[in-house]
């Protein structure tokens, strides 16, 4: 992409790119960082449920009196997306019920949306992302975080003419980690709850990227973008580095551990016995491709890539990712080029709420990250089958079923409460798509 001239152009112009921020936590904050120190973009609206916390968090991260002064702060998102003074939304509350509504609304009044809720992506983004090309506006992965990283990738090998056997991430992981709660995520971070309090750190977010929720939406997430198929029973999470990944990451037929090429998959930073994994990929990405020929897999020798012992596969990788401090490259890329940096095509890929214990009939569903259920990844086809309950919308729910530790929670266990209006869009918008999936 050329964009930082086109930039300067509109920073000359006085025409810079207006953004609408939904949400000012972590990754809002990262964001407005770089903004003082971005030609031709401003922040012309922020809408949080805490205007004054917003305002704040502007001046923590070095914006100016007179910045954060030009700058409206509503408690109301709607005001922000239906405003003349914005050309492109982030959405970043990483609430998935919330998330739909906004992301429509940016869609129906003409703005393009950058999706960092990859919970809401997951639950109806193929619908989304549909109607938004409709409308000739840009539905888009946020760059800086992983799943927009990886499709990169994936865009980049299958471009110059590579097969993709292999794409995902790093993360830490070991199979106890599903039955983690807010109440012992700290132990696994070496942090006790005050520490984590004093830093502002949400104890059920932070469980949601150590029980494996977090992966199965991101993978789910590269997975309906790229067309790359997910594990048939989710996620390995096999131990590989960097050295090690054309190797692992191969399939079982060639001495690897995936069920056929084509897929998306974790590694993780800790071999099974807790030892770290050297040179761990664990804030990174990757994609492991196959030299089309004889002459290619000549060339992984010569230049030294990282091949396994055949020579044929060889991986390629970025080994951090700086969250929302890259966002930029997807705004500007929606508003300047009208392209995103990577969007949902299909619903290729679910996750489903899996108890991490045994569940009893009356219990309440608590969500990512919460005490009930984690998200497993599945293929979108094996999800309807079993009338999955999508993560998504895990939270609010109550039990009318017992569910086994370990096992699906399914439509037919629970009791969908739609009084609020929000739940009920959310819900008809995931009807619809698995309707539309269904029959096809």
């Amino acid at each position: 992409m050329y964009i930082y001239n086109d930039l300067l152009a509109r920073a000359a112009q006085n025409n810079p790119v207006r953004v609408g921020l939904i949400g000012a936590g972590k990754f809002g904050s990262m964001f407005l960082s770089q903004v003082p120190t971005t030609p031709g973009l401003v922040v012309s609206i922020i809408a949080d449920l805490h205007p004054a916390a917003a305002q704040q968090a502007c001046q923590t991260v070095g914006w100016t009196s007179e910045q954060v002064d030009r700058t409206r702060f509503v408690d109301d998102a709607m005001t922000l997306i239906e405003s003349d003074e914005v050309d492109v939304v982030v959405e970043a509350t990483g609430n998935p019920v919330v998330g739909l509504t906004h992301a429509r609304a940016a869609i129906q009044n003409g703005r393009h949306i950058v999706m960092v809720n990859v919970e809401a992506d997951v639950l109806a983004g193929a619908l989304l992302a549909e109607e938004a090309r409709s409308a000739g506006v840009v539905y888009s992965m946020a760059y800086g975080d992983q799943p927009a990283l990886t499709c990169e990738l994936v865009e980049w090998a299958r471009s110059t003419g590579f097969d993709v056997i292999a794409a995902g991430k790093g993360t830490k992981y070991q199979p106890s980690y599903h039955a983690s709660t807010p109440d012992t995520v700290w132990d696994h971070y070496g942090l006790t709850a005050e520490q984590a309090a004093d830093a502002g750190m949400n104890a059920q977010m932070f469980n949601s990227f150590l029980d494996g929720t977090k992966s199965a939406l991101e993978m789910a997430a590269i997975a309906n973008a790229t067309g790359l198929s997910v594990p048939p029973d989710g996620l390995l999470f096999p131990a590989a580095g960097m050295d090690d990944l054309a190797h692992v990451l191969r399939p079982e037929s060639d001495g690897g551990q995936l069920h056929k090429k084509g897929c998306v998959e974790v590694v993780s930073s800790l071999e099974r016995d807790g030892r770290p994994v050297f040179r761990d990929l664990r804030w990174g990405v990757y994609v492991v491709i196959e030299a089309s020929n004889d002459y290619a897999a000549a060339c992984f020798k010569q230049y030294g890539m990282n091949t396994d012992d055949t020579g044929r596969y060889s991986a390629m990788y970025k080994p951090f990712h700086l969250i929302g401090l890259e966002l930029n490259i997807s705004i500007l890329s929606a508003a300047l080029l009208n392209t995103p940096t990577g969007s949902t095509l299909d619903f290729n890929a679910d996750v489903v709420a899996t108890a991490k214990r045994d569940l009893s009939s009356g219990e309440m569903l608590d969500g990512e990250g919460g005490h009930t259920v984690w998200g497993k990844l599945y293929p979108a086809a094996t999800s309807l089958k079993i009338g999955g309950l999508p993560i998504g919308l895990a939270h609010g729910f109550k039990l009318k079923n017992p569910v086994a530790a370990n096992q699906p929670v399914t439509w037919q266990d629970v009791v969908v409460d739609e009084s609020q209006p929000v739940v009920k869009a959310a819900v008809s918008m995931r009807r619809e798509l698995e309707n539309r999936f269904r029959s096809m």
